[in-house]
């Protein structure tokens, strides 16, 4: 019988397992930039729920083109935002932050404000390499609560594309629909669920020792020698499981629209999350997190044709 081996479950490309500082993570502007997008380059939306679509298959060369088939998609809300300032860099530093004149109550309940707001405008800024935006959404109109939440935001195109977007919205709303279109491809950011202090069994997936084993059957075998005489990261142990940052690649949204024009919600409203009061996107597939899970939506780091080509056409909600 040949020697059974089963190297540690756990994978060491995630570490340290440890809770995310933030709901909305970070993203890499510079390189969907290089992509040749244009204009406001993220959107922040609101996990509703997962359900099972009916859809038309409209996908070429596709097995089922033309026939009616179920796939499993997941709604997300997407209320409007707004700018709350104009961020400019030089060599990969902050320069300056033009802040917005008029701040909402609750915004102003979550961050603290300078005392002394400077004067300049953003046209008083000359020296930059580049220039990105930081925005909050307008939670208060949807039924998940009313704290907004903020993220910085990359742009795309040229210096001059840049400073005139800012200039076209500084203090207006952005909806989604600006940004997005039905049948693109989305890259979704967030956190996975929490799941608290585990063992390292359900924690890094290692085998059950045998029931008559000495200090437990749920833990590791050998946690290393006598000498050195300490405990390498390698090992499988207990801690922190969820509330990690993760990345969605490629999502396709089959359907976005907004909730005064077309509702989609239930009589009784979505199960622990309320009704959609604003526009919202139907996302093929799943996504982490639990419900009301903030979520960053950007455009694709790296689509490929498969996901792509993909068309579908929603005829309803089961």
């Amino acid at each position: 019988m040949p020697k059974t081996s089963k190297p540690r479950a756990g994978s060491l490309q995630y570490w340290p397992r440890k809770r995310a500082e933030k709901f909305l993570p970070s993203s890499n502007w510079k390189a969907l930039e290089l992509k040749g997008n244009k204009g406001l380059l993220g959107f922040i939306g609101y996990k509703v729920g997962m359900k099972s679509a009916i859809v038309k298959d409209n996908t070429p060369d596709s097995l089922t083109k033309g026939k009616r088939i179920a796939i499993p998609v997941t709604l997300v809300e997407l209320p409007p935002m707004k700018i709350l300032s104009a961020r400019f860099y030089k060599n990969s530093r902050v320069i300056a932050d033009i802040l917005i004149d008029n701040i909402d109550k609750e915004l102003k309940k979550k961050i603290k404000l300078p005392k002394n707001k400077s004067s300049k405008k953003i046209e008083d800024i000359k020296d930059y390499d580049d220039v990105r935006v930081i925005v909050y959404s307008l939670a208060k109109q949807t039924s998940v609560k009313k704290t907004p939440d903020i993220v910085e935001i990359g742009l795309g195109g040229s210096l001059d594309e840049k400073t005139k977007f800012i200039q076209e919205n500084f203090g207006k709303e952005i909806s989604a629909s600006n940004i997005f279109k039905a049948m693109q491809l989305v890259d979704l950011r967030g956190l996975t669920k929490g799941r608290g202090l585990v063992g390292p069994v359900k924690r890094f997936g290692i085998s059950l020792r045998q029931h008559k084993s000495e200090k437990g059957v749920r833990r590791p075998g050998n946690i290393g020698p006598w000498h050195p005489d300490n405990v390498t990261y390698r090992i499988a142990m207990a801690g922190q499981l969820g509330m990690f940052s993760r990345i969605q690649y490629n999502g396709k949204i089959i359907e976005l629209g907004k909730a005064k024009e077309k509702s989609i919600n239930p009589k009784s409203g979505w199960h622990k999350y309320g009704n959609i009061l604003t526009e919202y996107a139907i996302v093929a597939g799943s996504i982490q997190g639990p419900r009301k899970r903030q979520l960053l939506l950007t455009f694709p780091l790296r689509k490929t044709k498969k996901t792509e080509k993909k068309n579908y056409e929603v005829i309803k909600l089961d």
